[in-house]
């Protein structure tokens, strides 16, 4: 048996597989998001912590016979998270997410400091990025920043909780703008312009290797044998990759969770930062990838949903005459509740609402923020096609978001492409760092592929449809980011 942990934003998952990497249980526990201000959005590690016992609890209550056989645990996580610790091991401050964008000036200074950055990182250094939050933290709290004995992502603070170990993996802490992508080691020049070390960094490992093994008091509180090996494992992205099977660079990956991304394998490090796409390590030896980011995603349905005090289909279910359809047709959202990566990289981009009349109801502004969601992403997609390298035979749908058939419909028309989706893709992350737990036994095992459950196809009407209202969505943009900028 193998554990696959995964740390989401809005919750925390675990999967329990076999040997034949079919899944036997999963839990989950619910996080929830502080932002206390503007830009902001913050999360107490103790609360991933507490939610991981959580849902170890619950599995070790239905299956407490089976979690006896693990034997490696793997993890997955949100990327460029900066949690803290001094030399005891205490946090000293509340983990800086993803989507927080306070930290656009710090970027500019870091990359002003090493001007050939880019090349180094991959991409353009963004707010979200760990770097920038960590030249924040210096200016705006210096006692805090003084006290740092350690810094790690948010998944490598469960490993840390369960083993002692500082490590990290290789696509994850490509996200922290402190690595050398091309070279998979840390730079001492990008971390010297922040006034930190190696020593401050965990230990690097590719997806697949042993980090350590779990403490024989967690082990023992859990239920599990002893001496279970831990795996470094994957940023969220290459965990949902990996679990959909083989590493194939004509195999893209359209991520639906809180927030979106396009993702695909390549074989050399090329990076094309101008476009606001990251080129970061792959979770597996000699591999990198390419990947769109979008920090509005499933997200936006839940703010939607939670403002109307409804789901989806009662808020779509009005939506039957002629009249409110030619409404719903007029209406256009802009879906960038916490700014934007790909193509903007504008963490002051903000939603909005264009077309509104004394007709509109909550229908057709379900409509329009469902639409608004999918053209935001088909830009990061339009970017990456740019690429003359780039050969995309298939892409296959993971992640929350990849529920709802008719959803997917729409993002099939958007993209003009078919699209695949396997079975256990709702788990993707968490799957991934399964099996990369159970690629690390020897000898090496050949990738598993889920089962294609099926194909969507474009919507020919659709297509047609959208043609002319995703170019009114880009000339929004335009108009939109200019009057803020």
């Amino acid at each position: 048996m193998y554990l696959g942990i995964d740390l989401g934003t809005t919750s925390l998952k675990i999967i329990l597989v076999d040997g034949e990497l079919n899944c036997i249980a999963t839990e989950s526990s619910p996080l929830t998001v502080s932002r206390p201000y503007p830009l902001w959005s913050e999360q107490n590690p103790l609360d991933w912590w507490n939610a991981l016992n959580l849902a170890m609890k619950n599995i070790r209550e239905k299956y407490a016979s089976e979690i006896k056989k693990i034997k490696a645990i793997g993890f997955s996580g949100q990327q460029h998270g900066a949690i803290l610790l001094d030399n005891t091991g205490n946090v000293l401050r509340p983990a800086i997410l993803w989507n927080d964008g306070r930290a656009e000036e710090e970027c500019l200074q870091l990359m002003s400091r090493v001007p050939n950055a880019m090349q180094i990182v991959g991409s353009i250094i963004m707010p979200g990025f760990t770097a920038p939050k960590l030249l924040w933290v210096q200016k705006h709290e210096p006692a805090i920043f003084k006290k740092i004995n350690k810094i790690l992502l948010p998944k490598d603070y469960l490993r840390f909780m369960m083993s002692g170990d500082f490590a990290t993996d290789l696509s994850d802490a490509s996200g922290t703008a402190w690595l050398d992508v091309e070279k998979r080691a840390w730079s001492d020049e990008l971390l010297s312009a922040c006034d930190l070390t190696r020593n401050q960094m965990p230990d690097l490992f590719e997806g697949n290797a042993v980090t350590g093994r779990i403490k024989k008091e967690i082990a023992h509180q859990w239920g599990l044998s002893e001496n279970i090996i831990l795996v470094a494992g994957a940023g969220d992205n290459a965990a949902s990759a990996i679990s959909m099977g083989s590493v194939n660079s004509h195999m893209a990956y359209l991520s639906l969770g809180t927030s979106a991304t396009f993702f695909i394998a390549c074989e050399k490090y090329q990076p094309n930062p101008a476009l606001a796409i990251h080129t970061f390590c792959h979770a597996v030896p000699n591999f990198w990838h390419h990947m769109t980011v979008h920090l509005n995603g499933a997200s936006n349905i839940t703010w939607l949903t939670n403002l109307f005090e409804s789901d989806i289909g009662q808020l779509l279910a009005p939506m039957k005459t002629a009249h409110q359809k030619k409404n719903q047709d007029q209406l256009i959202f802009l879906p960038y509740l916490s700014g934007e990566r790909t193509p903007h990289n504008n963490p002051y981009a903000s939603g909005a609402f264009f077309g509104i009349d004394h007709n509109t109801d909550k229908a057709a502004m379900t409509m329009a923020v469902l639409e608004g969601t999918i053209f935001g992403i088909a830009l990061g997609y339009e970017a990456l096609m740019q690429d003359p390298h780039l050969n995309i035979n298939e892409i296959s749908v993971v992640g929350g978001g990849s529920k709802n058939d008719a959803w997917g419909v729409m993002f099939a028309s958007a993209l003009k492409r078919p699209l695949t989706y396997r079975k256990v893709r709702e788990v993707g992350s968490a799957l991934g760092a399964a099996k990369l737990a159970w690629m690390s036994e020897p000898p090496q095992k050949n990738s598993v592929e889920p089962e294609i459950e099926k194909i969507l196809q474009p919507d020919n009407d659709l297509v047609v449809a959208y043609e002319k209202k995703y170019q009114r969505f880009k000339n929004l943009c335009d108009i939109h980011s200019a009057k803020r900028s």
